[in-house]
């Protein structure tokens, strides 16, 4: 693997996390292959094939929530010119507008493919080690109390 393709691999993983954050959905998009596989299954989601159908899986889910995602070590592996693996540590935190919270813990195992001269996301599968989950508290103390 050449220093210019682990770089772009970097950054094409830092530009997933802050594009997802940031809620810009058209520049996240370009980060996948159009045939791309998403596997959420363990996250209680499930297998996803195609971008397209991907956000529209993801949006509705996070799109109103705030989410911080850290990936970290990664260990990227160069298969061709056109093809590498990875798997990158992860952390994140979700906080829905109603007062739901996750905070979880993880590995993206993740395959790419050069298109183009670019490195697109081909499949990735979310394995999860911990997840911490706050269900929103309905009627809290004092709610509702005349």
């Amino acid at each position: 693997m050449t220093v210019n393709d682990y770089e772009a691999i970097r950054a094409l993983k830092s530009r997933y996390f802050r594009l997802m954050d940031t809620k810009d959905w058209a520049g996240f998009r370009d980060l996948f292959s159009d045939d791309v596989v998403i596997d959420v299954s363990g996250s209680g989601g499930e297998v996803i094939t195609g971008a397209d159908e991907f956000l529209a899986f993801l949006t509705p889910r996070i799109g109103d929530a705030i989410t911080i995602h850290h990936g970290h070590t990664p260990e990227i592996e160069l298969l061709s010119d056109t093809e590498a693996t990875g798997i990158w540590a992860m952390e994140d935190r979700l906080i829905w507008p109603d007062g739901t919270r996750l905070h979880g813990f993880g590995h993206y195992h993740e395959t790419y493919a050069k298109f183009d001269g670019h490195w697109r996301i081909r499949s990735q599968r979310l394995t999860r080690l911990h997840m911490d989950f706050a269900p929103a508290q309905q009627n809290p103390p004092g709610a509702g109390a005349e």
